[in-house]
């Protein structure tokens, strides 16, 4: 031991030899604060793996194979070939152009409807929550009676309601379902997520203070001017978690064609989960059906990633600013 080992550290004290052994001790017991913070997340936690991973691994491991129920005997393991498959596949190409226009129109034009409800029910008048009540009921509506509402009540070529307005101006029945399978769906769906847009707009609305708006007025600012330059920037933050979160929900869209026009007519109006439900429990095709349902997933994650990173750089900014 040299002198350099016990001279006094700059201050006048020895160095501790606990020092190492309290940083131990003191990392200890923050991770086992962690832990205890966890663990009552853990039950929660092990369901989520046990009904969503295992299952998706189950579902790789069967886009691997050659599996058909009629044939259980002749299941083998193919490789990659499934997803060869759907590469020359016209009909998942068309179940996936289906998807991106059903989920592009419906929400585009929901988040559009919302913007102009939340703006109305911004503005204080008599009557506004029994009015917001009533604007709200169709997304309480569970999607099969919603589905059946529009089939039914108001596309049918006889005794829909649409029908007798169009025949009041003269216009001949259209039978909606079969004619204009994708309208038709859109516009159930716009009914049913326009409230939707609306609650998250409002609620960015209700958040913007009103000196802002009060200046911009006494400085002589337009309507429009005002709503362009300051309340339009307030809500990109509720605008983007809005096409995010309905192009999430739109995208699975499954009891709306089921019930409306089944995905016809033939393949006109399916999308990837109505025709992996046909390759799966129609066509008894569980290898392709599998490997469909991992291309669907992936794309979901890949394009909820890239909006989820837009979103927190849009937060991040408007921090920053």
């Amino acid at each position: 031991m040299t002198a350099l080992d016990t001279a006094p550290a700059p201050g006048g004290r020895a160095p501790s030899a606990d020092g190492p052994r309290s940083r131990r001790r003191e990392d200890g017991a923050s991770r086992a604060e962690g832990w205890r913070r966890r663990l009552p997340l853990m039950p929660a936690f092990v369901f989520v793996v046990i009904c969503t991973q295992i299952p998706f691994l189950l579902t790789i491991w069967y886009s691997l194979r050659s599996r058909n129920l009629l044939r259980p005997e002749g299941e083998t393991f193919v490789g990659l070939r499934n997803y060869l498959d759907l590469a020359v596949d016209s009909t998942f190409r068309t179940a996936a152009l289906n998807s991106i226009l059903i989920t592009l129109g419906c929400v585009l034009v929901s988040l559009l409807l919302g913007l102009g409800l939340a703006l109305l029910l911004d503005r204080g008048f008599v009557g506004r929550g029994f009015i917001r009540t009533l604007l709200i009921t169709p997304f309480l509506i569970m999607p099969v009676a919603g589905a059946m509402l529009w089939s039914i009540s108001m596309f049918d070529p006889t005794y829909g309601l649409v029908n007798w307005l169009i025949g009041t101006v003269g216009i001949s029945p259209v039978d909606w379902t079969s004619q204009f399978p994708m309208l038709s769906i859109i516009i159930a769906l716009v009914w049913q997520w326009t409230p939707f847009m609306m609650l998250l707009l409002l609620a960015g609305l209700q958040s913007q203070t009103g000196d802002v708006l009060e200046a911009a007025q006494m400085d002589g600012a337009a309507t429009w001017t005002t709503f362009v330059h300051i309340t339009l920037p307030h809500l990109r933050f509720y605008l983007e978690l809005s096409v995010l979160l309905g192009a999430i929900y739109v995208v699975n869209t499954f009891d709306q064609i089921y019930l409306m026009t089944a995905g016809g007519p033939g393949t006109a109006s399916a999308n990837l989960p109505f025709y992996i439900y046909q390759r799966a429990f129609l066509g008894f095709d569980i290898g392709q059906s599998a490997a469909m349902g991992v291309v669907t997933v992936i794309a979901t994650i890949i394009i909820a990633t890239f909006a989820l990173r837009l979103i927190f750089t849009s937060i991040n900014s408007k921090e920053q600013s």
